[in-house]
């Protein structure tokens, strides 16, 4: 009897556990198959063509390295060309020949870095990264006029 007794407690435990797990496949389903949030890749584009002279740029472990290559079969991407990245949420990092710095894109999709960037890359708030200068000079806050000559 008291075999018996641990036998059918075994049984509701499992049988438990196995409507558990289809109800949890059930739900999956049920919400579109969407990756959670940390896992979905958003469109982010990256703006650097108000840089003069045209260069190459790279986010580690996203495009091809800048350092590692001839400059005439580079594949990075170039200054004068916007391009549109894939990027899951977490930190990235901008890097230039001159500049470079952290951004993060957040759960929802949209970029953040620090505001002492802010006389040099915009677009906190939105899924486009805009990187204006090719250095960051700590002279109060305003950008040298070499960077506002046109391409």
């Amino acid at each position: 009897m008291l075999y018996q007794r641990a036998a059918r407690h075994r049984l509701s435990i499992y049988g438990g556990l196995v409507l558990g797990v289809a109800a949890m496949s059930v739900g999956a389903t049920s919400a579109g198959n969407l990756p959670p949030a940390h896992l979905r890749e958003y469109p982010i584009t990256i703006d650097a063509t108000s840089l003069v002279p045209a260069s190459w740029w790279q986010v580690p472990g996203v495009t091809p390295s800048i350092w590692a290559s001839d400059p005439e079969s580079l594949d990075a991407p170039k200054t004068s060309e916007r391009r549109q990245l894939s990027l899951k949420p977490g930190k990235y990092k901008f890097i230039s020949f001159t500049f470079d710095f952290p951004f993060t894109v957040m759960l929802d999709g949209t970029l953040e870095f620090s505001r002492s960037l802010d006389q040099c890359v915009e677009g906190r708030g939105t899924q486009t990264l805009i990187v204006r200068c090719k250095r960051m000079y700590p002279h109060g806050g305003e950008r040298d006029s070499y960077y506002d000559q046109a391409p």
